[in-house]
């Protein structure tokens, strides 16, 4: 068991929050208004490159001590940052042919070289940024086969790992280089969605020490999970943790696919924190039991609430969940020490 630690937070994934309008459209203003409602840090996406110009930041130390002054007017740490969208491009299934296009520029005719390129800016930028750690999808080339019917072809499932860890080793290679983890968050859409497939996976690749993962329990509670079992399961490589709450609410006309649906309408569906079903006294402390003292990052994804009524409870909602870890034993000062031998013996009736 590692020594408990005082995880640091709260923090917000700005993904969800970045608009059209200000102050979500900069990152300076993104940075304004989360500081305002409470958040001490920021897991930034590098997909958008109003919020961040990863080519630039990666060229120019410049623009990387730009965006940390942009951070620092605000008293922001820069938590992370995150490349979900770049990973499932660099190995989707070409059923997602059309959904790849609208994520990708309209010149783009080789997306997976395309998206291996991103990658290897953003493992630069964290490096001009100082960050060193990352979160990412692991990409969906077998997906579309998670349930096995038709039946799977013999080998299908053993060479599409195979054919991530092909295409993720140099691109583990370029963040370990740059002294950065590649934390895999295991998300239902992706070839890594639960703890069987990740271990797949890092083994694909060589149990890459940089390979390592982000916790989200919401994501568990869909596909129930027990969530926190998998705490006790991998936490020496958790090093992430987004804090987002879920419900599932079982039916008689639909389960854990949704039946199509929209969100509000699924059996499994994400809330605000506190909203949902997701015991976070338990998450938080078994987390710091297991010695986690990375963030713990607001995610953001509810079909009820507004997001900044949302962001604003949430920041309360983990300032409040975060445990100030004890340096001592509550018992320590009663206990005896240096007792010799023959009161130790006394002690047990062994001795007169």
């Amino acid at each position: 068991m590692a020594k408990p630690a005082t995880m640091k937070g709260p923090g917000v994934f700005l993904s969800q929050f970045v608009g059209v309008a200000p102050p979500f459209d900069t990152l300076p203003g993104l940075a304004g208004w989360a500081a305002g409602i409470g958040f001490r840090g920021v897991m930034v996406p590098t997909h958008d490159a109003r919020i961040l110009d990863v080519a630039a930041v990666a060229a120019s130390s410049a623009r990387a001590g730009e965006v940390r002054g942009a951070l620092d007017d605000h008293g922001l740490a820069l938590t992370e940052l995150a490349a979900q969208r770049f990973g499932w491009l660099l190995a989707h299934h070409p059923a997602y042919a059309v959904a790849a296009e609208r994520m990708t520029p309209p010149d783009v005719r080789d997306r997976a070289a395309w998206a291996a390129e991103q990658l290897r800016g953003v493992a630069r930028a964290c490096r001009a940024l100082g960050v060193s750690r990352c979160a990412m999808f692991s990409g969906a080339l077998v997906w579309p086969y998670v349930h096995p019917w038709p039946l799977r072809d013999a080998g299908l499932i053993a060479e599409g790992f195979a054919e991530l860890a092909r295409r993720w080793r140099p691109i583990v290679e370029a963040f370990d280089d740059a002294g950065v983890d590649l934390c895999v968050e295991p998300h239902p859409g992706c070839d890594v969605h639960d703890g069987v497939t990740f271990e797949r996976f890092r083994a694909a690749l060589g149990n890459h020490p940089r390979v390592r993962l982000l916790y989200d329990p919401s994501h568990m509670v869909l596909q129930g999970m027990d969530y926190l079992g998998f705490i006790d399961a991998y936490a020496p490589l958790i090093a992430a943790f987004h804090v987002k709450d879920a419900e599932f609410r079982p039916s008689a006309r639909s389960g854990a696919f949704g039946g199509f649906q929209n969100w509000i309408d699924r059996p499994g569906r994400y809330r605000s924190l506190g909203d949902g079903a997701i015991d976070f006294h338990a998450v938080f402390s078994r987390l710091a039991q297991h010695g986690y003292d990375g963030w713990a990052t607001l995610e953001w994804e509810c079909c009820l609430k507004r997001p900044e009524d949302g962001a604003r409870e949430g920041a309360a909602f983990i300032a409040r969940h975060i445990i100030a870890v004890t340096e001592q034993d509550f018992d320590a000062g009663m206990q005896e020490h240096g007792l010799s031998g023959g009161v130790i013996r006394r002690a047990l009736g062994l001795a007169p």
